[in-house]
């Protein structure tokens, strides 16, 4: 059996039902081959790049495969640890921690990691419950907002490989969790703890994936969900207008994204003599390449070279105590009369 599916022991001899917690993906080593391997199927899907096929064809195998696969390996060997990336090393956490809260009090659930491009796939791991007789699964991506491009990839992902298995089990879905009071009492947790142990900054910023602004104007409610989510943690946090901003990162090409945009937002904060900030990421469950990388390195020297004093980088919720029972508690929601 691949290392990556049997990377820990569960508890569960006869799981009443599986869980796969779904992430993103990552390449499989810090190489510009692994890299565009990646970068070719994450990029080849409909739901991440909606443009029409042949032109974008052209566009991925000519040009953007050519040139991003090296620029994108130095930053992954920023972070790349010992065992791999941040997020594979994360989410395999994430799962271990869930399986064994899940089952501490006898309970018949075995939990799974999967990653939506790359290894272990989502068909490599439906395979192997499968092969184990597991006929109930409960399918979590590890996205809290929903949106097309993340968590409706995922859904589409577990309909092509069951629309070509013999057997189809029975499938509970989790289409995000934006809006949960748990989760955002996790973060909030996490914030408090953190000003406890380090202070607190002038400002807390939040940063949220970006989107193309095209997505939100055809209907993907994903703007709304981040928005939402930032005033409820500040509202959970007691913090007034003026002592929090939000903002959208990873904005790729040339055509309007998501505003604003965290790079202005760091620039205008500092313009405005703003000397320290907290910065925080609540639309990612997992450390990863863009929390680790292009957050706490890049926006960090960008936030510097602007004139600030200081910049404390929240990390995600990852495997903590209280993210962990969170996720619980949501899975047993979602699982219902299989328990």
């Amino acid at each position: 059996m691949p290392r990556y599916i049997d990377n820990f022991t569960s508890s569960v001899n006869d799981p009443a039902f599986a869980v796969i917690l779904v992430n993103l993906g990552t390449p499989e080593s810090p190489t510009v081959p692994s890299v565009r391997k990646f970068l070719r199927e994450f990029l080849s899907d409909g739901r991440v790049v909606e443009i029409p096929f042949w032109i974008w064809f052209f566009i991925l195998n000519s040009v953007i495969l050519r040139l991003r696969p090296s620029k994108s390996l130095k930053a992954y060997e920023k972070v790349w640890t010992k065992d791999g990336s941040p997020l594979l090393v994360n989410t395999s956490k994430q799962a271990l921690a869930l399986d064994r809260e899940l089952n501490q009090e006898g309970g018949a659930m075995q939990v799974r990691y999967a990653m939506r491009y790359g290894e272990p796939s989502i068909a490599t791991v439906m395979d192997e419950m499968t092969s184990r007789g597991i006929g109930r699964i409960v399918v979590l991506p590890m996205y809290p907002q929903y949106s097309g491009s993340t968590i409706g990839s995922v859904f589409d992902e577990i309909g092509n490989v069951l629309k070509k298995r013999r057997f189809v089990p029975s499938i509970r879905f989790v289409s995000g969790y934006s809006g949960n009071a748990s989760y955002i009492e996790s973060l909030a947790t996490s914030i408090r703890t953190h000003w406890q142990q380090h202070g607190k900054s002038e400002r807390l910023v939040m940063s949220f994936h970006g989107l193309p602004q095209a997505y939100v104007d055809k209907g993907d409610p994903y703007e709304n969900e981040c928005r939402a989510d930032a005033q409820n943690l500040a509202n959970a946090l007691e913090l007034r207008d003026d002592e929090w901003s939000m903002c959208f990162q990873s904005r790729v090409g040339a055509s309007p994204w998501l505003k604003p945009y965290t790079d202005d937002v760091l620039s205008e904060l500092t313009g405005s003599g703003i000397k320290s900030i907290d910065m925080i990421c609540p639309g990612f469950s997992a450390d990863c390449l863009e929390t680790l990388e292009e957050v706490n390195i890049g926006y960090r020297e960008l936030f510097m070279e602007k004139g600030g004093k200081t910049f404390q980088y929240i990390p995600c919720l990852n495997d903590s105590p209280g993210h962990i029972e969170f996720l619980a508690s949501l899975v047993r929601s979602t699982a219902g009369d299989w328990l």
